[in-house]
């Protein structure tokens, strides 16, 4: 069957448009990439080879982000142009409608929007595990940029480093203290506290040069027999003040990538046969963990509703242990049943703590409060890790759903593109960069709000991720229906009448209302008269 010369045209015109605006679409989205990181880039002696293999991968996993926009920004300008050189105008008045036009894009969309999922399930899990290995990489090749406020730094060698907070712009760190650790034993610990400090690379690349001012150094020395042989032994301290003092600590400054299989273990490095599997495991994960913590939280003596007084026979000691006690004769199997029985019987707490000593009183009071916020401080840990695992669950299930939303809003940007390029009119780049810049913010904002919504766990993660799609569904569809039917999207006149017809139909509708209130103002000011003259006769 041979294709019609519309729909050549039609992709002809369309496909370069599209090519030109996505490329520039990622282009963008790449510099800011590198805007953003450019601190942990610049200054590590990286070669070209990392640089391109980074930017490589990076681009692929800004294809999501800027697919749409160009795919939008295509569709304007194609329809922009055909509707400002008269084309689109000729194509209609030759009998050929506006879904007839947009037949072939609309096969091309479908066939890119299936594109984009294997896309989305195939190479990008591979982009990113790859993407985030290299720039871990990097951030780890260096640490001078990483240290960390109000806790220790352990990547670098025998040393432990803790900074009360730090200058970004000057690069000073301020309340230093620094543990060095010569072998495994904590007493051959120097213990060095500095006011400020500055660390940064020495120019052998080898070294980290750790500057220090104003602060105090505090260790120990060894013997010339380097170990201290009897246990009698003391140990001779040392004490050093100073203004200021270097330290030079051996680094290896090689770039290491990091191990891609922790990074490939992550939502973002699993396609969608894993991130199901994933999902299943982790909800049968925590069905368990809140089996195991029902279980122990029941056997705790808050919830145990026996006399703990009375558990001193075989039967308690095979309870608590599970070990087989055999009833030799039935003097003992008596005193197990009156045991059973004592275990049911209510005790009076008041009374027996009313009998201790005061010395007592306060070491029951001690003993159960140690209790309970042992109680209190376990099952607050295990809530939390029961959070973590929850938040895990719901970063699986939005990226699942993130594999099929992209397809669909390559569709939902097609058309809402298309239909507002054949209303505007406006070709070039200046109206429909506009334009479709305005709704991609609108886009980002809605589908930035419902991802973090959802992975907060405020929304259900279908439903964070899908929000952005189902509020541009309905503008998609009204926008095509106003294109099909040629109605004046931007025609103020036509606002301006429909909206003064409004306003007459309003105020036609209101006379009778304001008749009537008229009647009423005018019988209670007539009732006010009559009562003044009745008052003054």
């Amino acid at each position: 069957m041979r294709i019609k010369r519309i729909y050549t045209f039609m992709l002809q015109t369309f496909i370069p448009l599209f090519l030109m605006t996505f490329f520039i679409c990622l282009f963008i989205v790449l510099m800011q990439f590198l805007w953003r990181y450019v601190g942990d880039l610049v200054g590590k002696g990286l070669g070209v080879d990392v640089l391109a293999e980074l930017f490589f991968y990076a681009a692929l996993t800004f294809v999501p982000m800027a697919l749409p926009l160009g795919i939008m920004l295509a569709s304007l300008m194609t329809f922009g142009n055909l509707g400002e050189s008269l084309e689109l105008l000729a194509m209609k008045a030759s009998g050929v409608s506006l879904l007839r036009i947009m037949k072939p894009l609309t096969f091309f969309m479908v066939a890119l929007a299936i594109g984009t999922f294997f896309f989305q399930d195939r190479v990008l899990p591979y982009a990113n595990t790859k993407m985030y290995s290299i720039l871990l990489g990097i951030k780890h090749k260096s640490p001078e940029l990483e240290i960390p406020e109000g806790v220790f730094y352990k990547e670098i060698n025998n040393y432990n480093l803790y900074v009360d907070h730090k200058d970004f712009d000057t690069g000073l760190l301020y309340g230093v203290t620094i543990y060095i650790f010569d072998g495994y034993n904590i007493e051959d610990a120097i213990v060095t506290v500095a006011d400020s400090a500055k660390i940064a690379m020495a120019e052998t690349g080898r070294h980290l040069k750790l500057t220090l001012w104003n602060g105090e150094q505090v260790g120990t020395f060894k013997d010339n027999n380097n170990s201290r042989n009897s246990r009698n032994d003391q140990p001779k301290y040392r004490r050093e003040q100073f203004t200021e003092k270097e330290i030079y600590i051996l680094y290896d400054n090689d770039f290491e990538r990091t191990d891609e299989d922790a990074i490939a273990d992550r939502h973002v490095g699993k396609n969608l046969a894993q991130l199901t599997h994933s999902v299943d495991s982790l909800n049968q994960r925590i069905d368990s963990i809140d089996l195991g913590y029902g279980i122990r939280l029941k056997q705790t003596v808050y919830f145990n509703q026996v006399n703990p007084m009375a558990r001193n026979d075989s039967a308690y000691f095979a309870e608590t242990t599970g070990a087989f006690v055999p009833e030799t004769d039935a003097k003992t199997k008596k005193a197990s049943e009156n045991s059973k029985q004592a275990m049911i019987a209510p005790i009076n707490l008041d009374s027996i703590y009313g009998s201790l000593v005061p010395s007592q009183m306060e070491q029951v009071v001690r003993k159960a409060q140690s209790k309970s916020q042992s109680v209190v401080s376990t099952f607050s840990m295990q809530q939390e890790m029961q959070t973590y695992e929850r938040k895990n669950i719901n970063y699986h299930a939005m990226e699942i759903h993130r594999k099929f939303s992209l397809s669909i809003a390559c569709l939902l940007f097609f058309f809402i593109g298309a239909p507002l390029g054949a209303i505007i009119r406006k070709g070039g780049m200046g109206v429909p960069l506009i334009t479709g810049v305005l709704f991609f913010i609108f886009y980002y904002i809605i589908d930035n709000t419902g991802y973090q919504a959802a992975k907060d766990g405020h929304m259900e993660p279908w439903f964070g991720i899908w929000l952005s799609s189902l509020v541009l569904a309905p503008l998609g569809i009204w926008l095509t229906w106003r294109a099909i039917n040629d109605s004046p999207l931007f025609d103020w006149d036509t606002y301006k009448i429909r909206f003064q017809h409004f306003m007459r139909k309003v105020a036609t509708n209101s006379k009778p209302i304001l008749r009537a209130v008229r009647s009423k103002a005018d019988n209670r000011i007539q009732r006010h008269r009559e009562r003044r003259a009745s008052k003054k006769q």
